[in-house]
């Protein structure tokens, strides 16, 4: 019996490895992007005990398993590394100075959460330029109305369906635009923001909807607006930051189609994996939420905060405008920059 299990499990995470290859959009796909590195612990163990004495007599049967559950957790291992201090990082690490600097926080707060004075407590502590709250409604927006006389420029969308967004700067917005990219309930904002040297930078601010059973059974909508926003964001000569929770992991294909067809960078890359998700489960986290910069930012600090109550920590930034390339970009190939268009054309077309 002990054998059955032992071969229905190995069965499951081999498949389970290279499911996120398949190329299509559903969430029982797409959801075997998260737990990479869940996976190859979980793997490695399994290999293991195809190894211990009591299975020898199964001969080479115990053997080609550990072979390719071994294989497995070198390719994981293989897409969880650039996420380590052992990774090449994207964006070079800069001192902070104030003037030509922005320091971003940016928290999914979960709706339902009622822990509203720890998300203020954590606004005053950490004292940033930017606070990006999503998740928010009409309730959330009265209950952060205390940070609000430290942040002049502001941008109130509240809404009940677990999109809302809240943007609060001390930095000027000298324009702005409130956009529903693909889904006409899920908003998203794009924003010139003045820095203290008077430079202008760009804010691309999302919450595209995830893929989830019973509300949105694939990934096309999410997607898209993260590709989308990447378009945008490659055509924009300006300085660029896009931030929020994108509900998709550092290390998936979109992510990474994202970033090469922006040409931004992901700081976390040879700096760690800065887990953001799930907030209550320890053994089944990973990065949802993420701040991506352009070319024309260095790097100051990457930090996750304590947490508000909320199933996500929040995340925050501080980069810096320089005049030199401090980065280490991917770039899209003709291949890749026409999936990139057939992906943001399909959620567009669903939307319509």
């Amino acid at each position: 019996m002990e054998i059955i299990a032992l071969r229905v499990f190995s069965a499951f995470f081999i498949l389970a490895t290279f499911f996120p290859l398949i190329k299509l959009d559903y969430w029982w796909i797409r959801i075997f992007d998260y737990p990479r590195l869940q996976k190859m612990v979980i793997i490695l163990v399994l290999g293991l005990l195809w190894l211990i004495p009591f299975n020898h007599s199964l001969g080479r049967e115990a053997y080609i398993w550990a072979i390719c559950l071994t294989v497995c957790a070198v390719y994981l291992a293989g897409k969880v590394l650039p996420f380590t201090l052992l990774g090449k990082k994207m964006i070079d690490t800069v001192p902070y100075h104030e003037s030509n600097g922005i320091h971003i926080l940016v928290g999914n707060v979960y709706q339902y959460n009622t822990n509203y004075q720890k998300a203020v407590e954590l606004v005053r502590k950490t004292n940033p330029d930017v606070v990006f709250f999503v998740e928010t409604d009409k309730t959330w927006e009265s209950n952060l109305t205390e940070i609000e006389k430290s942040y002049p420029f502001q941008i109130k969308i509240p809404l009940d369906n677990t999109y809302g967004l809240l943007f609060y700067s001390r930095l000027e917005i000298i324009r702005q635009e409130i956009n529903y990219l693909i889904d006409e309930e899920i908003p998203s904002l794009e924003l010139d923001l003045k820095l203290r040297n008077g430079e202008i930078i760009t804010v691309y601010a999302i919450h595209p909807t995830p893929p989830v059973p019973g509300e949105n059974p694939e990934s096309t909508d999410r997607d898209a607006e993260i590709l989308l926003v990447g378009k945008k964001s490659k055509e924009n000569k300006r300085p660029t930051l896009v931030i929020g929770d994108l509900n998709d992991v550092a290390w998936s294909y979109t992510t990474e189609l994202f970033l090469k067809n922006s040409e931004m960078a992901d700081p976390r890359r040879g700096r760690g994996l800065f887990n953001t998700f799930h907030a209550d489960v320890p053994l089944f986290r990973w990065p949802l939420d993420h701040i991506f910069l352009s070319k024309h930012f260095g790097l100051a600090s990457l930090k996750v905060e304590k947490g508000i109550g909320s199933d996500h920590f929040p995340i925050s930034m501080r980069a810096v405008l320089t005049k030199q390339d401090n980065t280490n970009i991917m770039k899209a190939n003709g291949e890749e920059k026409k999936e990139a268009r057939e992906k943001i054309s399909r959620g567009l077309s669903d939307d319509d």
